[in-house]
């Protein structure tokens, strides 16, 4: 775990991270794409973090992937590639760079470092987990190959590099759908995320589609009744739900889609109000690129995306400490099945 008051005593005795309007204003093409939703005041106290990391990754020959769940100052201060875990995944091993810093969560940078591992992957924060991937071992993938003997095995990509390595093929929110209809199967495996599974079955009647009861804590605790309230309450708003969410929130929902899923949607139809389904960060990091959509209504924040902060990775690139090691027996594993998913979606023109 970070000791914080030695992270802050020893960056600001190297850097210079005092709040200074002049260096905000400096920033001022970096504050447009965020204004909407960060108060001058807080960027003022970020832009000093801002420079210093858009400085030491040029040293560094470094870039910064970002989760669409990443805050806005780092989605839009810092990142050099933003996306959802595919878009993510298929990045990591396409950069030409010395350092990845994964702004995102521990798993994303096992894959990172599992597709280019010969670059050095940086974690800013080892404690940023996943209650989804922490749900499924590779010992429950075993138990469920002896409940379905020849079944497929399609894991999500929210798992950590033993379970992708135990499984046969990944899939991400985004291709979950088309990675189980181009098997041939009658019967697919799905782990661990239930509701991604039962909303997949849904769409994909031709195939039995079992899986493990694991779920995100985020979109777990959306509920219909939620969605229908709010309607009520302010009638009018595009309901849009990530297939996390349990099955009825989906059917309550107007639209439901992968994270760049979502972008698109919004982007494209442009509603009047949306109310998004999923991840606080996510209305947050698009608002201002669409000032016509008013994005309304409640979110739930992911605690562990949230562990990720302009303080911690520049204090990860900065000391280079932070750095991800994957067995590499597990890591060719593991990178057989994710990249039997990336070929499989470009191969589908996903």
């Amino acid at each position: 775990m970070l000791d914080m008051n030695t992270v802050r005593s020893e960056l600001s005795e190297i850097y210079d991270l005092r709040p200074s309007a002049e260096l905000a204003e400096s920033l001022s093409d970096i504050y447009k794409k965020m204004d909407r939703v960060v108060t001058p005041p807080d960027f003022l106290q970020a832009a000093p973090y801002i420079k210093a990391i858009n400085d030491l990754k040029r040293e560094r020959n470094a870039v910064i992937l970002a989760h669409n769940y990443m805050t806005p100052d780092i989605f839009h201060g810092i990142s050099d590639v933003v996306g959802d875990s595919l878009q993510l995944a298929i990045e990591a091993a396409k950069v030409e760079a010395d350092v990845i810093v994964q702004g995102g969560v521990h798993f994303m940078a096992e894959t990172s470092k599992i597709l280019s591992p010969q670059k050095t992957v940086l974690m800013p924060d080892m404690e940023a987990g996943c209650s989804l991937a922490e749900s499924i071992t590779p010992a429950g993938i075993e138990e469920m190959r002896k409940q379905f003997p020849g079944a497929p095995v399609v894991t999500y990509v929210n798992t950590t590099a033993e379970v992708k390595a135990a499984s046969d093929i990944c899939c991400t929110s985004s291709n979950a759908i088309q990675i189980v209809e181009a098997l041939e199967a009658d019967t697919v495996i799905m782990t661990p995320d239930q509701y991604l599974a039962q909303n997949v079955a849904q769409k994909v009647k031709n195939k039995r589609i079992v899986w493990w009861e694991g779920s995100c804590i985020v979109h777990e605790q959306y509920t219909a009744q939620d969605i229908n309230e709010f309607r009520e309450w302010n009638p009018g708003t595009v309901v849009i739900a990530h297939p996390e969410c349990p099955p009825s929130v989906v059917e309550a929902s107007d639209f439901s889609g992968s994270t760049s899923g979502i972008i698109k949607y919004v982007t494209d139809n442009k509603p009047e109000k949306a109310m998004l389904v999923t991840e606080c960060s996510m209305a947050s990091n698009i608002a201002d690129s669409l000032p016509e959509v008013d994005f309304v209504g409640p979110c739930n924040m992911c605690p562990y995306m949230k562990m990720i902060t302009l303080e911690k990775v520049l204090w990860s690139l900065h000391t280079m400490t932070t750095q991800i090691e994957v067995d590499p027996a597990v890591a060719e594993g593991a990178r057989v099945a994710v990249q039997r998913m990336i070929d499989m979606s470009k191969k589908l023109g996903l």
